[in-house]
């Protein structure tokens, strides 16, 4: 059974050149396309100390995925705090 990835839109056809470049621009290495893109969402930041420890759990993350044959792709989302430091 052959699975048809959302993300073929964005990596196959002639038309699709650009796109292919900017997957290719974020790391995307030649034998990881047609591959699944996996998405990493992470809430690291530099503002929120008990969030600093994130960045590195992000990175073995996406390793893990790369080591899969996979692409990962990394984006944050709202790093909440306390109510003392958020106000």
């Amino acid at each position: 059974m052959t699975v048809t990835l959302r993300s073929s839109i964005t990596t196959q056809g002639r038309r699709m050149a650009g796109a292919r470049a900017l997957w290719r621009a974020n790391g995307m290495k030649e034998e990881q396309i047609g591959r699944p893109i996996i998405a990493v969402v992470n809430s690291f930041s530099q503002m929120v100390p008990g969030h600093v420890h994130l960045h590195e759990i992000g990175q073995q993350v996406k390793k893990l995925i790369d080591e899969q044959g996979c692409f990962a792709a990394e984006f944050n989302t709202i790093a909440i705090d306390d109510g003392i430091a958020m106000g």
